[in-house]
């Protein structure tokens, strides 16, 4: 049975410090220019829900991976703007995969959706994931154009390992989806 992630489950995955493994605009630039071919992720997330983000963070830490948080980059205008908007054109475009953090939050950003659209048209079908949050009860509303496109869910409620995407009646762990 899989489920819809919750932010109980999340809360099992944090380790380290806050946000480790955090893109900046200096640093995506020397991965993207090394010959290791790191994975990098763009993640969309709602700024307000640092908690919930930390703890995404290090799952995908676990996996393997370097993610770019757009506010914690130096690079990015102060004051959101027609700039911020090209920046972060550049910013999902550059990196190997985008990742959605569905929480009710995100789902009412217009930020957020903005940047779901992007990561659409760069990264469809193959390259994008929707991680949807439940509440700690497990309700999740979310939308319905959301039910196109790859799911990060989890078989087991307490197993970091369980995780996985979900798309067109297939199932492929997040650890070889982030490889691939």
């Amino acid at each position: 049975m899989s489920y819809i992630i919750t932010k109980a489950h999340l809360k099992l995955q944090r380790s380290g410090s806050k946000y480790d493994n955090i893109i900046t605009e200096s640093r995506l630039s020397r991965i993207l220019c090394s010959t290791q071919n790191k994975v990098t992720v763009f993640l969309s997330h709602k700024h307000s829900e640092t908690e919930i983000l930390q703890d995404v963070i290090s799952l995908l830490k676990n996996c393997g991976v370097d993610v770019y948080v757009d506010w914690m980059d130096e690079g990015m205008p102060q004051k959101t703007s027609g700039e911020t908007a090209h920046k972060l054109k550049q910013k999902i475009e550059a990196c190997r995969k985008f990742i959605f953090l569905g929480t009710e939050g995100a789902i009412a950003s217009k930020w957020c959706n903005w940047e779901l659209g992007q990561g659409d048209a760069k990264k469809y079908p193959l390259n994008i994931a929707i991680m949807p949050i439940a509440d700690r009860d497990g309700i999740y509303s979310g939308s319905e154009y959301m039910q196109i496109y790859p799911t990060i869910k989890s078989d087991y409620m307490t197993i970091a390992d369980s995780y996985f995407v979900e798309w067109n009646n297939t199932k492929i762990t997040l650890k070889d989806w982030l490889r691939r």
